[in-house]
């Protein structure tokens, strides 16, 4: 029997059960915290660059933390929904090699559920917008955290068991993630877990390659060959990833944020972030938190 420890933990952002039209439909949507919907009734689309996904009564659907996607309703939708933070950012996301929309035939026990999670839970809706523009803001984030941190303990546990049991329904994607890892050598994949737990840090290839007793030239080839970035990229794509969930959820500074992630100063992060996400932190920070 496996004794491997589960670290992950995650903090409910907003639950409810809504009517959407054609108006729910918004492009280029990349959020720091999870997503998973039960259709209830009517259609829609969720569209990522690699994948277009069809939104079909009866079935349970999974966006990962910074999976970018289009949202998209012709005409009708009934959607459950949760949202909800992954608050274990020191080992890794559990979706981190699999950040893509996901789909499966829904459960009765899937349904019971995600109600039994509303019930617990009554006025965590958005109940302002369906524009993420417009519900991912300062405020919205504080209430979410001022709400659980006055919740009960007993519907703290069962929330966050239920949290649980509905990402397990997705851990077959995961556990092909993992079998496709072990073709990954050991070398690769200790560097991947050093720069993630250490992001705060300065990290060199070079460095990187002799902890792997490698040629930094033949360990960067390595490294791109089983990962599909070359090490520098891997780093500042957590690093950035990483910065984008400080950003939304903190009110550090972005210097603070720029050294918490690892960037000597701010015009490097600043060079760094805009080339990810084609916007500065600053104008990331107006976007998604400035009061409206």
């Amino acid at each position: 029997m496996s004794s491997k420890r589960f670290t992950h933990t995650f903090s409910l952002l907003n639950i409810d059960c809504v009517e959407l039209s054609n108006r729910w439909n918004y492009k280029n949507v990349i959020s720091p915290y999870y997503r998973i919907y039960y259709i209830e009734a009517g259609s829609g689309s969720l569209s990522s660059p690699s994948k277009k996904v069809n939104l079909k009564p009866g079935y349970l659907y999974l966006i990962p933390s910074f999976t970018l996607c289009d949202f998209k309703c012709d005409g009708y939708m009934q959607q459950y929904f949760v949202q909800f933070f992954e608050e274990s950012q020191d080992t890794g996301a559990l979706f981190k090699d699999n950040r893509q929309i996901m789909e499966l035939e829904a459960l009765e026990t899937d349904v019971i559920l995600f109600k039994k999670l509303l019930k617990l839970n009554p006025g965590r809706g958005i109940n302002r917008s369906d524009n993420p523009e417009i519900y991912e803001k300062e405020d919205f984030y504080k209430e979410y955290q001022n709400l659980n941190r006055n919740m009960k303990a007993s519907v703290q546990f069962e929330t966050q068991g239920i949290i649980l049991i509905l990402l397990s329904r997705f851990i077959e994607s995961i556990r092909y993630s993992e079998n496709q890892s072990r073709k990954i050598p050991s070398v690769v994949l200790d560097a991947m877990n050093y720069i993630q737990l250490n992001l705060n840090q300065a990290i060199t290839v070079t460095e990187l390659a002799e902890k792997a007793n490698q040629n930094r030239d033949y360990f960067s080839r390595e490294f791109l060959e089983h990962t599909g970035k070359r090490p520098l990229a891997y780093i500042h794509e957590k690093r950035i990833e990483r910065a984008q969930y400080l950003i939304v959820t903190t009110n550090k500074t972005l210097l603070d944020i720029a050294i918490e992630t690892g960037f000597n100063n701010l015009p490097h992060f600043t060079k760094v972030f805009k080339k990810h996400l084609n916007s500065t932190p600053g104008a990331y920070r107006k976007q998604n938190l400035q009061i409206t």
